[in-house]
């Protein structure tokens, strides 16, 4: 089990440093990936869809797998680890990329990189495991604030190195940034852990973990972050094809691109830090529920727009919405976590947020080819305000309760009637 620091500021710190470099390094390739498809040998329209949907998901549906393990291992051997094999894994991959000559290519690299990065959550449980309690929604709302500020900052560039450099160069300093990230927490974040004793079994083990992640408040929880992230993994093949149809031929299209899906990632990077500060004042239910169904009502018109300036606007108010919607979940989970198995149920919680990058992509190219991009927008809209529906349902007034400390209060008054 490891303890919170008294250092845990320029850990925080140090760690947000890293996962802003390492988005950005993500990110970098958001705007001009179908393009780069269509370089590799997808000619046509519906092609470039789903062959840039087919790789954004294919990191997505190995993570989705691999997750629950990472976070065990996280939990037996440290969170510091799992981020640093995270983030050299990512910079290996992505730099490969440059070297790819056919779409197959970047498909296989992107099922490597979806096995070994996951630098989200590792991050994640590493601050939520160095952050003082009364101090999670600030710490986790600044990591949330990186992984925004990394994704605005990224298109942005992206679209204007790719213009001035080419696609290749650009790929070689996204694996840099990533590199970069990795050396800055290998030697500048601290963590104390102790290897927690083993459990008596692993039958009793795994019902412990299923039992904690069957409450229905943290299912809602889950299910609202799984719905977020397929609306927002769909916009990532989409929005460069709307935004090239919305100009018409004209030039700067991976600029446009980037400007599109970059300003979404800005208005995020404000909104976690500020709304996940307001979590620890005001409490954290109503938060999420208000910000849940405001992305829901802020994706809906992105089917009507009808310029590159509206697209722009309704992507900085749902950044808005999804940049308070992140940090408030990830505190609620960690607040109805006990702190030995965080690890794991954020482990699953990516498996959940890496289907929702499966589905997303995969489903809003598939409703783009097959009828248009405007349905896409549609379907995925409904899809939040049903998440919004469903968290309003199941989680509970007041503030939420760790499950380990709930089942020994349980039982104490079981133990009190008898």
């Amino acid at each position: 089990m490891s303890e919170v620091p008294r250092s845990w500021r320029r850990t925080l710190y140090a760690l947000w440093v890293a996962q802003t470099l390492t988005i950005i390094g993500f990110s970098l390739r958001t705007p001009f990936l179908p393009f780069y498809v269509a370089e590799l040998g997808a000619k046509t329209f519906e092609q470039q869809a789903l062959w840039a949907g087919a790789i954004n998901a294919g990191g997505a549906a190995m993570m989705a797998i691999v997750a629950p393990i990472w976070g065990t291992l996280a939990d037996r051997y440290g969170r510091k680890l799992m981020v640093l094999r995270a983030m050299f894994a990512g910079s290996l991959t992505i730099s490969l990329m440059a070297l790819a000559t056919s779409p197959w290519q970047l498909l296989a690299l992107r099922f490597a990189e979806g096995a070994f990065t996951g630098t989200v959550a590792a991050s994640t449980t590493l601050a939520a495991s160095t952050v003082p309690k009364e101090r999670l929604g600030y710490g986790l709302g600044l990591m949330q604030m990186a992984v925004f500020s990394g994704s605005a900052v990224g298109p942005l560039l992206g679209g204007v190195l790719a213009d001035a450099f080419g696609y290749r160069l650009t790929f070689l300093l996204a694996g840099s940034m990533l590199f970069t990230g990795g050396w800055i927490v290998l030697l500048l974040v601290h963590e104390q852990f102790t290897r927690p004793a083993p459990e008596t079994s692993g039958r009793s083990a795994r019902l412990s973990t299923i039992s904690l992640l069957w409450q229905p408040a943290l299912l809602a929880v889950i299910g609202g972050l799984l719905a977020l992230r397929s609306a927002s993994g769909a916009l990532q093949p989409i929005v460069p094809l709307l935004v090239e149809q919305l100009l018409r031929g004209s030039g700067a299209v991976n600029s446009m691109a980037g400007l599109s899906l970059g300003i979404a990632g800005l208005t995020s990077a404000v909104a976690s830090i500020v709304i996940g500060r307001a979590g620890d004042q005001f409490g954290m239910r109503r938060l999420l529920i208000v910000t849940s169904l405001l992305a829901g009502l802020t994706y809906l018109p992105l089917a009507a727009a009808q310029s590159v300036a509206h697209l722009v606007l309704l992507q900085a108010l749902f950044g808005i919405a999804s940049g308070g919607m992140l940090p408030t979940a990830n505190a609620l989970i960690a607040h109805l976590t006990p702190a030995e198995r965080r690890g794991t149920v954020y482990g699953f919680t990516t498996t959940a947020t890496a289907v929702g990058g499966f589905v997303g992509p995969l489903g809003g190219t598939a409703l783009a080819a097959v009828f248009s991009i405007r349905v896409a927008f549609v379907a995925m809209g409904a899809l939040l305000l049903a998440a919004a529906i469903w968290l309003w349902q199941a989680l509970p007034a007041g503030e939420p309760r760790v499950w380990g400390e709930r089942r020994r209060a349980t039982a104490g008054r079981s133990r009190s009637a008898d």
